[in-house]
C-alpha cells in the first residue's frame, strides 16, 4: 500500500503529472495499491498539478482515490466524502471494487440524508459557484500570510496549492515559537512537531479565517521582526 495525500496535509506539497506518473508506473510494476487522498484538490492552482490521479495513464489499475467535502465545502464536523475504486483494479482475478462494495454494503448504512442533500448542493451550478468563491477567499488569505511574512524576513513555504503557510521558527523549537507568538503577538498557529519529528523547527499558519483577522495577525507578526 502506498499512501499519497496531494496537495499534502500538512505541507501543501504537490506532484506534477510527470512526477505522479512515476508513482503510478511503480505501483503497477510491483503490484502495489496507491491510496490517493485528494481532500485539498479544490486548492490546486498550478496547471501542471493534476486534480485527480485518474488523469494519469495506468492509474485505474493501481489506485483508489478518496475525496472529502470538509476542506472544499466547509463540511468539517459534518463528515461527508466518497471513495473511487475502479473496476480495473484487481488482485489476481479478484476485483477490489466488488470487495469494497460488499464491505461497504454490510458495514455502512449510508450518510444521513441531510448530509447527502448538502453534498448534492455542492455540485449544483450555484453551489459550485459559492464553494469556489469560498476557496478563493481562503487562498487569498494564505497569499496574504505568505507575502506579508516573506516581506518581513521570515522563511516561508506553501500558500500556493494549499490554504496553509509554513515558516521556520528561527532557532526555537516549534512549541517555544508557539508560546513566543502567543505572548508577544497574540497570534495562534500549529507547532510543526505535532505532525511528527520532521515538523520540528517549523510552524503552520492557516488561511481558514477572516481576511480582516488574517491581515491583523500578519501585521502583528511583522512587528516581531
Amino acid at each position: 500500500m502506498i499512501y499519497l495525500c496531494i496537495p499534502n496535509n500538512p505541507t501543501g506539497t504537490t506532484l506534477t503529472r510527470e512526477q505522479l506518473k512515476v508513482w503510478v508506473d511503480y505501483a503497477n510494476r510491483i503490484g502495489a495499491v496507491i491510496l490517493y487522498d485528494a481532500a485539498y484538490e479544490a486548492y490546486i492552482t498550478q496547471e501542471e498539478v493534476p486534480h485527480s490521479i485518474y488523469e494519469i495513464e495506468g492509474a485505474r489499475t493501481c489506485a483508489i482515490e478518496f475525496r472529502s467535502f470538509s476542506k472544499k465545502a466547509g463540511f468539517t464536523g459534518v463528515r461527508l466524502g466518497f471513495t473511487v475504486v475502479p473496476k480495473d483494479l484487481k488482485c489476481g482475478d479478484v476485483a477490489l471494487h466488488s470487495l469494497w462494495a460488499r464491505r461497504h454494503g454490510t458495514k455502512f448504512n449510508g450518510a444521513p440524508y441531510i448530509e447527502q442533500r448538502a453534498g448534492e448542493a455542492v455540485y449544483s451550478e450555484e453551489g459550485h459557484k459559492q464553494v469556489m468563491e469560498q476557496v478563493a477567499y481562503y487562498k487569498k488569505n494564505a497569499r496574504v500570510i505568505y507575502d506579508g511574512l516573506k516581506e518581513a524576513g521570515y522563511s516561508v513555504f506553501g500558500g500556493v496549492n494549499s490554504p496553509y503557510v509554513w515558516l521556520k521558527t528561527d532557532g526555537m523549537d516549534s512549541w517555544e515559537f508557539f508560546d513566543y507568538l502567543l505572548e508577544k503577538a497574540h497570534v495562534v498557529g500549529t507547532p510543526g512537531s505535532g505532525f511528527g519529528p520532521s515538523g520540528e523547527g517549523y510552524f503552520r499558519l492557516t488561511g481558514f479565517g477572516t481576511y480582516e483577522n488574517t491581515v491583523k495577525a500578519v501585521e502583528r507578526m511583522k512587528r516581531l521582526k
